[in-house]
């Protein structure tokens, strides 16, 4: 029997999780606690309370059934067929869900014609990835750190798994856009740029392309709202340093694109 997931946003209209204008589908919970989160009310599956910006008691998340989210994807598809676009199953970690519900809403969409991007940090069971495989079209993947013990220290946890479903997903042939968040004096210099190409290239990864995602901290009054210890304390890098890291991937051979 499918467990429906907890979803705690439908945003219509998104320009900025896969090409052309997209349904995003954003399910709520995650394995990991990345201290940078801008989505605070993703971390955990439950539905939870959150104070809105009035101030009032609001339930975060609510749970749908297949049709129902077919439903609200299918209104939009003139946009996705005019634009290239389709939709994004995000979280919180949509790979970390019940698969079997996840792979019926993706087959459904593909279906009707409707293109599947899958946005993902890779902290999930291989087989997860292996199910949804046949259905997406793109995958948007999120690799934080290409070193474990950063990746331990502001996730919780180490990068072995990440690194081991990027290498699966490449020998598949799947589509990837690897999006590589910058927090300055951490990860947003040109050393930590080399390394991973040194890394992609020794275990012959393709990618189709690289998203640079500097940090920003719009999502520190969630905390607040949540109740929760803010824990968005980083720096954002500068323009130049972010176009600086660009030119590394770009002189590597990749297409890179800032922002995401």
């Amino acid at each position: 029997m499918k467990k429906r997931p907890t979803v705690f946003n439908i945003q219509k209209f998104s320009t900025h999780d896969g090409p052309g204008i997209r349904t995003t589908i954003f399910f709520k919970g995650c394995p990991i606690r990345c201290e940078w989160c801008h989505n605070p009310e993703s971390q955990v599956f439950a539905p939870e309370i959150m104070l809105n910006k009035y101030g009032k008691e609001e339930l975060i998340g609510k749970d749908y059934s297949i049709r129902e989210l077919v439903k609200k994807i299918q209104a939009d598809q003139i946009f996705y067929d005019q634009s290239g676009g389709g939709v994004t199953f995000s979280g919180g970690e949509v790979m970390a869900q019940d698969m079997d519900y996840v792979v019926e809403l993706a087959k459904e969409c593909q279906r009707m014609g409707i293109s599947v991007t899958i946005d993902t940090c890779g902290v999930a069971p291989r087989e997860n990835y292996e199910k949804i495989l046949p259905y997406a079209d793109l995958f948007l993947y999120d690799l934080k750190f290409i070193d474990s013990q950063f990746h331990r220290e502001f996730t919780g946890i180490g990068n072995e798994l990440v690194l081991e479903n990027l290498r699966y997903l490449s020998q598949q042939k799947a589509a990837i856009d690897l999006r590589l968040i910058l927090l300055e004096e951490i990860n947003a210099d040109e050393e930590t740029a080399e390394a991973i190409i040194d890394w992609l290239d020794k275990e012959n990864i393709h990618v189709d392309e690289i998203s640079l995602l500097p940090y920003h901290d719009f999502g520190r009054d969630k905390y607040k709202r949540l109740n929760r210890e803010c824990t968005q304390n980083f720096i954002k890098p500068s323009d130049e340093q972010v176009e600086t890291i660009q030119k590394v991937y770009e002189s590597a051979g990749y297409q890179v694109s800032i922002g995401g």
